[in-house]
């Protein structure tokens, strides 16, 4: 019998293993405002990466952390840099690290509770925490999820089922009438994509406009579904966003509500950006409505700056998960135990794994006050940028800043100079900032949901964009080419 496990690693290797990744840890912490924020791509080194086969003989650990250090890392987009303000991403807290970790190491499967029964309970102490922050009640439950989209999709399922009871039994082939989905113009793709895969098809979509604050109008919702009905459809579930992905608008939940309760509508709220704002108490009244709506998509892996992946899906009636993904099967039948909670019953998914640790272990070492001053933080300075951004005389807000998405444009600049922009800004090193396009204008995009942004930050950025602004004379293209 050999001494070192074939697929384990010796006392030396993890002294090695436990070295260097202490030291990767610490230097990658210690460089993440000097490392580039988006990498000069090395495609001879990918290309390789591509083209090199697995070796028959291992390289060792000191071998793959050298592997890491020159060939990955260096060719990774620094999704934690404090001016990295393109996306709603950002970056993770400081022990998520040690909890992947162990989550890894005991490698629950976070399906029946026999294989993973302190893995169900934390789940469940996850669940039921986010539950209670928008006002639902014991009978509400959820599922941690790979997404924001998957938990919408799984919303959609859900609602699916609740609407055609006999669904699971006949699917879409039926004759009955066609099932239609109502969602705003701003709302992010992830809607179209859910109807998309479930069968509904986008041309039972409908795209409700926004007033001017980008928020969905609720009369021409109601006005739309009444005209469905008596075209002989059957309207069925409306997905409301309070936090939409482009400018943070947050749409009216509770007229929306009163709509879905007249016109008998599942109301699902796409919050994956948004809804954890719930947190600050400046916009904890902004929220209030949540509570009726039938289910709320999140994300932890964005405001609880939980490593990738950590969507959520909760539920007001938790009977109705079960009603859609429970299916009984010899092999994996166990004790039903009132503590736990069987999560193959509540999703898709057979195999799961301990999504749920990386949330409780965050919010077990930092407090929940910690996360919501973090928040709040972000809403300051996301005003704070918008304010500067109206004291400049050449830059322009494009829509109200309800959270911290601040879309803003150049004045008279065009969509290709916003864009010429956006790269000269990247290849210097200054932000990554994203691309808005509102009512048909084109502009520029920063979301602040990294918790290690400062007032410095937010006042290089806008130094440099008016400065660029400042420069141009004449055509606006001509002007910003020689700024930049």
């Amino acid at each position: 019998m050999p001494d070192k496990p074939i697929l384990g690693l010796d006392k030396d290797d993890r002294e090695t293993a436990d070295r260097l990744l202490a030291a990767f840890f610490d230097d990658y912490e210690q460089s993440i405002a000097q490392r580039p924020l988006v990498p000069e791509v090395d495609r001879e080194v990918l290309a390789d990466l591509l083209a090199t086969p697995f070796p028959d003989k291992g390289i060792g650990v000191e071998g793959l952390f050298r592997e890491i250090n020159q060939k990955i890392l260096p060719n990774s987009t620094t999704v934690a840099h404090p001016r990295f303000l393109a996306y709603v991403l950002g970056p993770p807290n400081g022990i998520a690290p040690y909890a992947e970790a162990i989550a890894a190491t005991i490698n629950q499967n976070c399906n029946f509770w026999q294989l993973s029964p302190a893995a169900s309970v934390v789940e469940r102490a996850v669940i039921t925490w986010l539950c209670g922050l928008f006002g639902y009640g014991d009978q509400a439950g959820g599922i941690l999820t790979g997404g924001g989209s998957i938990a919408t999709l799984n919303a959609l399922t859900t609602a699916l089922h609740a609407r055609r009871p006999r669904f699971r039994e006949q699917g879409l082939q039926t004759a009955g009438s066609q099932l239609v989905v109502y969602t705003s113009a701003e709302a992010h793709r992830c809607v179209d994509k859910a109807a998309a895969i479930l069968g509904i098809g986008l041309n039972n979509v409908r795209h409700i406009p926004t007033d001017d604050r980008y928020r969905m109008r609720v009369d021409v919702l109601e006005e739309t579904i009444r005209a469905d009905r008596a075209a002989g459809l059957e309207p069925f579930c409306a997905v409301a966003t309070p936090g939409t992905v482009t400018s943070g608008s947050i749409d009216p939940i509770a007229d929306i509500a009163d709509v879905c309760t007249r016109q008998d509508l599942w109301l699902h709220l796409d919050g994956a950006y948004g809804a954890l704002f719930v947190l600050s108490e400046r916009k904890r009244e902004a929220f209030a409505a949540c509570a009726r709506a039938d289910s709320i998509a999140l994300d932890p892996h964005k405001l609880l700056f939980a490593p990738l992946e950590a969507g959520c899906l909760l539920v007001r009636d938790r009977t109705q998960l079960a009603q859609a993904y429970a299916f009984s099967s010899s092999y994996l039948t166990v004790a039903e135990d009132p503590l736990m909670v069987d999560y193959m019953d509540y999703g898709p998914q057979l195999s799961r794994g301990f999504k749920a640790l990386k949330v409780w272990s965050a919010l077990q070492s930092f407090g929940v006050d910690a996360f919501r001053a973090a928040i709040d933080h972000m809403l300051d300075l996301a005003r704070y940028m918008a304010d500067l951004i109206e004291a400049a005389p050449d830059l322009e807000l494009m829509a109200p800043v309800p959270l911290t998405a601040v879309c803003f444009r150049i004045k008279g600049a065009t969509e290709a100079d916003h864009t010429a922009v956006l790269a000269t800004l990247i290849e210097e090193g200054t932000a990554l900032l994203g691309p808005a396009r509102l009512d048909g204008r084109h502009g520029i995009r920063a979301c602040v949901t990294n918790h290690r942004t400062t007032r410095n930050d937010i006042e290089l950025i806008l130094t440099r964009l008016s400065d660029i602004a400042r420069h141009h004379r004449g055509p606006v293209g001509d002007a910003l080419e020689v700024a930049l």
